[in-house]
């Protein structure tokens, strides 16, 4: 029998909790530490999916969002319902797959999936409600999208989704959708990681197309994060119509103590 799956067995049962406010796992000390061993040593996914259909739920979805850091363009996120049992040996987080791998992957899990779905904020709607808000109202969106939807949300982090975002016509009744927090959840879960990797491919399609709009930026390569190289375009430049001036690098080159403004500079139109 594998270490991993040896010591799995080893752990206490947890307790799962779902109430109005959401599902939720209660975890000592032992089984926190346990949980970090396992994620330095690239132990197989946790059985989150499996373990939520036992408790009654039908539509399982993972939920992740990606785009928070960068300092231009959208953030994206996506929800995906993968059959009960699926697996895929290459299905991991998208931060620990190269992009031809990402891009091979996607339309696998798209396929597979019971239903999938994205959900994106541009840069006027993240300088309005802030980056945090503005993630978490993007995966409202993807979950929103989902056909069937979701009865329980499997979200990557520690952030759950404000009720009232959850609240629009034709959705799941909030009160309806238990939501599980789960830190790290792009590497233990994995409808969380097949969506990482869908909401990453989203997003760096969309940075492609920026870069063909402004090529002196290099968004296909960097995707908006603040590489030096983006940061001395944007010092050469000036910001474009997808910086986000709610980000300090921008909004500090928007003006000087005087109230000197840059001009945003404008598309380059090519066929």
């Amino acid at each position: 029998m594998p270490l991993g799956f040896a010591l799995l067995l080893l752990l206490p049962p947890t307790k799962i909790i779902c109430s109005y406010w959401g599902f939720g796992l209660k975890m000592n000390a032992m089984q926190s530490r346990q949980l970090e061993l396992e994620m330095r040593q690239g132990w197989a996914f946790r059985p989150f999916e499996a373990d939520a259909a036992l408790e009654g739920f039908k539509a399982v979805a993972g939920v992740d969002e990606v785009g928070r850091g960068p300092l231009a363009g959208p953030v994206v996120a996506a929800a995906v319902i993968l059959p009960l049992g699926f697996t895929h040996p290459e299905i991991k987080d998208s931060k620990l797959l190269s992009a031809k791998q990402r891009e091979e992957l996607a339309p696998i899990i798209q396929q597979s999936a019971e239903c999938w779905s994205i959900g994106t904020i541009d840069v006027d709607g993240i300088d309005r409600l802030n980056i945090l808000r503005a993630s978490l109202t993007a995966m409202a969106q993807a979950l929103q999208g989902l056909s069937p939807q979701a009865d329980i949300a499997l979200i990557d982090g520690n952030q759950k989704i404000p009720v009232e975002f959850l609240a629009a016509p034709g959705a799941k009744a909030a009160q309806q959708l238990c939501q599980k927090t789960i830190v790290k959840g792009d590497r233990l879960c994995l409808s969380i990681a097949a969506a990482s990797i869908i909401a990453k491919v989203a997003r760096d399609r969309m940075m492609i197309e920026f870069d063909k709009q402004y090529p002196e930026y290099g968004f296909a390569g960097h995707k908006g994060y603040g590489s030096a190289a983006h940061l001395a375009a944007l010092r050469r430049y000036g910001p474009t119509p997808i910086h986000r001036r709610s980000f300090k690098p921008v909004r500090n080159l928007l003006g000087s103590v005087q109230g000197e403004a840059v001009e945003p500079r404008a598309a380059v139109n090519r066929p």
